[in-house]
């Protein structure tokens, strides 16, 4: 599998990267089995970068990957994971479950907004203990939303001290919307955005800000949600839009966007997996899988031929605007290298 470098570091991402809030019991359980089974699909697939975070299920997401990389070398594969939600002592008894913030795990623990310095290195510290690791490659802010002014004056600080140190190679930010993530790529020095749902075969938000600072500066975008909470892969009634039911315009697009592709031979999902990527800012597409199958279908997916004439339709179609940019004919995108 393609890789590319992110921004001016020497850290390296598979063009598509594995998104393990499945495995951290996303809405339903997954036994630790089917876990260790779909991030071995993943890595016999090719797939080499993890992305993970102690809000997943309580940091049962962390505990998973760590479980089931420990015996690889630590020097081919890139974990990536997040601060700015530190796990405390849940109150009373713990007794309940954590499907409130969509996660099928007993609430033992409570998340707490942190993001001050200290926060920060008290959050990687606890990260690197469930993982089981030394270090890890990147290291995102996680929803910065409304904590934006400590995000930027406390937590962006201790993270380019942390970068200054090596003790993580590349640093950024992990939002579901784009305008504050452009404000980092303005005002720091972070390498990477990863922006989950907002530039997408749907919707090109991105577009408008992110993606051309992310371009001139030579940083680098990591696109999350590139199926939109599911609608991409059916647009059928009661489909799921930014995980709540989406509204009919929204799924009479996502209908459009289906009869051209399929029009084409393609599969929806397939195309929406290999859009992002035609942006030259764009170094990964980031998908969540929690079985084998739907590692090896997104694989799949990702592999199957988009013809020129697909995106050229949906621009006839007024579904994508003329200076949208398109990935290469055939195989996706282009890449700069083929990892040894």
């Amino acid at each position: 599998m393609r890789t590319r470098t992110l921004g001016r570091t020497d850290v390296e991402v598979t063009e598509l990267s594995y998104g393990a809030a499945g495995i951290g019991n996303l809405y339903r359980p997954v036994t630790d089995e089917e876990a260790a089974a779909a991030i071995d699909a993943a890595w016999d697939a090719g797939i080499r970068t993890f992305d993970t975070a102690p809000h997943y299920g309580l940091g049962l997401s962390e505990r998973r990957l760590g479980e089931a990389l420990r015996d690889r070398p630590r020097d081919t594969y890139t974990v990536s994971t997040k601060v700015g939600r530190l796990l405390a002592p849940a109150d009373g008894d713990g007794d309940g479950d954590d499907l409130a913030n969509g996660f099928a795990v007993p609430a033992t623990l409570r998340r707490v907004w942190d993001f001050s310095a200290d926060g920060v290195r008290r959050s990687l510290e606890a990260s690197l203990d469930r993982l089981g690791l030394d270090r890890v490659d990147i290291v995102l802010l996680h929803d910065p939303d409304d904590h934006a002014e400590q995000a930027l004056d406390e937590a962006y600080p201790a993270l380019e001290r942390l970068r200054g140190e090596g003790v993580v190679g590349a640093i950024g930010v992990g939002m579901n919307q784009s305008a504050l993530p452009a404000r980092f790529l303005r005002e720091t020095d972070i390498d990477v955005v990863l922006l989950a749902g907002r530039y997408t075969l749907l919707e090109q938000e991105g577009l408008t800000e992110l993606l051309p600072e992310a371009a001139a500066r030579g940083r680098s975008v990591l696109i999350g949600g590139v199926l939109n909470s599911g609608l991409l892969t059916d647009p059928a009634p009661g489909a799921t839009y930014d995980y709540a039911p989406a509204p009919e315009p929204v799924l009479d697009r996502a209908r459009r966007l289906k009869a051209v592709t399929e029009r084409h031979g393609v599969p929806l999902r397939a195309a929406a997996l290999h859009f992002p990527l035609g942006h030259p800012a764009v170094a990964s597409v980031l998908t969540g899988a929690r079985s084998t199958d739907e590692v090896r279908d997104t694989v799949e997916q990702l592999r199957a031929p988009v013809p020129a004439a697909l995106w050229d339709e949906l621009r006839a179609e007024g579904l994508l605007a003329p200076d949208v940019p398109v990935p290469s004919p055939v195989e996706g995108a282009p890449s700069p290298k083929e990892p040894s």
